[in-house]
């Protein structure tokens, strides 16, 4: 009977995290540092382990303050690539010139780029280095169910072993293992395009200068990295993303350099090109009964602004301020009030994120000539507003007034 204790007693925890990406180390840190002897198990099916590919994300100036105030982005920093500025050009099929509609340039406060692109491997690794021991890391581990009894969640391993927290959180991917287990649904459709993404290095030094160029198929953007270097995110309907995935890296680097315009000379690529499809889906709750869903798990948007792993960053920064507030106040930090808290704060900033990308994605990915010039009208009179220039940047930035804690850089 004893022994039988020990095993409850050691699979028992505050909080039980499904998902050990960027988004759920990020949480598992953030709620240590902020909780004095908080419990916090980290759940995977891979073993725990830094990317080895030169894949980057761009992160934002709100999310990169979160992680000031973590005290992991001057490790991060080590390789990061400020934007200093955004160009945004449109063509038609064929075109052969790149007019500038729209550009951004500044910085959201003196001094402070409005983002920065960070290498993935780099990211995780000072996110690993800062949790340490502080949380328990059960990985490689199958989940195999999930329960709710009473005040506790019970999560079931392929093991046999069964965890137990007042509090589980999904940040397991789109396909949630999970959120499936929950029986929460799925709202959304395909756009019939697939996201190319691959590191390239050019003749012509980027300044620190993004570019999108949007084209009939969809947004072509190339995002700085230290060096010559960029990473490319470019978006094509599925069927020609298959050819274009086929090519050897000589006839990939000409198709880029043409799709460029020549913008930052000859190109070749540092890795392969990958592709992977897009949608849009928004989990028809972010909550159930002692769970709550953080990043891809609750929403996928189209890449067309780079907002999607800053959504999910920004999900941590509001759940751990909800769950720190209930345990300093003494209350139950998974109960529905708390969960509620949640999901009331980050539902209508994601349903306005999934509203613009799509209303991009549908506006720009198409080669309707009267829509192209309403479309290159409206981006000109943006170019020409400075109070709406700031706002987007304000914005793009994840920076607003009565967001989380974190987002301002002040710690929980």
């Amino acid at each position: 009977m004893q022994m039988e204790t020990d095993m409850q007693d050691q699979n028992r925890f505050d909080v039980v995290i499904v998902g050990a990406g960027p988004v759920g180390l990020t949480l598992a840190l953030a709620l240590t540092r902020s909780a004095r002897g908080i419990v916090v198990a980290l759940v995977d099916r891979r073993p725990l382990s830094v990317p080895r590919d030169n894949r980057a994300s761009a992160i934002a100036a709100g999310v990169r303050r979160m992680f000031e105030a973590l005290d992991v982005w001057s490790a991060m920093q080590t390789e990061a690539q400020s934007i200093t500025a955004m160009r945004i050009t449109d063509s038609g099929q064929g075109d052969i010139s790149r007019p500038l509609f729209l550009s951004f340039d500044g910085d959201v406060a003196p001094g402070e780029a409005f983002a920065h692109m960070t290498p993935n491997r780099v990211s995780v690794q000072a996110l690993m280095d800062a949790l340490g021991q502080q949380a328990s890391i059960i990985a490689p581990a199958e989940v195999s169910g999930y329960a709710c009894d009473g005040d506790l969640a019970q999560l079931s391993l392929a093991d046999g072993r069964v965890l137990r927290a007042p509090l589980l959180v999904a940040t397991d991917g789109a396909q949630s293992a999970l959120r499936g287990m929950a029986g929460i649904g799925v709202t959304g459709h395909d756009y019939g395009q697939t996201g190319l993404v691959a590191t390239i290095v050019h003749a012509l030094p980027h300044e620190g200068i993004a570019y999108e160029h949007f084209r009939p198929a969809g947004p072509f953007a190339s995002l700085p990295l230290p060096g010559n270097r960029s990473s490319l995110v470019w978006t094509e309907r599925s069927a020609a993303a298959q050819h274009y995935l086929g090519l050897d890296p000589v006839a990939l680097a000409a198709e880029i350099e043409a799709a460029m315009g020549a913008t930052l000379g000859a190109v070749t690529l540092e890795d392969q090109l990958m592709g992977f499809p897009l949608r849009l889906q928004i989990a028809r709750s972010f909550v159930a009964p002692r769970l709550a869903l953080v990043g891809d798990a609750a929403h996928v948007v189209h890449p067309i602004s780079g907002q999607g792993l800053n959504l999910g960053l920004k999900d941590v920064a509001a759940l751990a301020e909800v769950v720190i507030e209930a345990i300093r106040l003494g209350l139950d930090h998974g109960s529905d009030d708390v969960l509620a808290h949640y999901e009331r704060w980050r539902r209508l900033d994601i349903a306005s994120m999934a509203a613009m990308t799509d209303g991009l994605n549908r506006l720009f990915s198409n080669d309707v000539a009267p829509v192209r010039a309403l479309r290159d009208l409206g981006l000109g009179l943006v170019n020409r507003a400075s109070p709406v220039k700031s706002a987007l940047i304000q914005s793009a930035a994840g920076i607003s007034s009565g967001g989380p804690r974190l987002l301002s850089g002040l710690p929980l």
